[in-house]
């Protein structure tokens, strides 16, 4: 049976030694557990309550526009649809 072997995000092989320090490293680590047990998970809420999702179909020619002002604004397809829509409906 072979050994296994675990990777950075990067692909790099970490050692046995690289393991071992990581794991004491975590080990030393005072967590407050209390803190832990409070943290939210899943998406941040967007608004005053739950965010929905909205099926929409749109033809091709739009959504290249729309990927295409995503990656020059740096941010998704998601905010740049949501922008549009406060926008037209002139709301915050």
């Amino acid at each position: 049976m072979t050994k296994p072997t675990h990777r950075t995000r990067s692909g790099r092989v970490l050692s046995d030694e690289e393991i071992e320090a990581l794991s004491a490293e975590v080990a030393e680590t005072d967590y407050d557990v209390e803190d832990l047990k409070t943290r939210r998970r899943g998406r941040p809420p967007m608004g005053s309550g739950p965010a929905e999702v909205v099926p929409v179909r749109i033809d091709p020619e739009l959504r290249a526009a729309i990927e295409a002002r995503a990656k020059a604004d740096h941010t998704t397809t998601s905010e740049i649809i949501r922008e549009a829509i406060r926008r037209f409906l002139e709301v915050a």
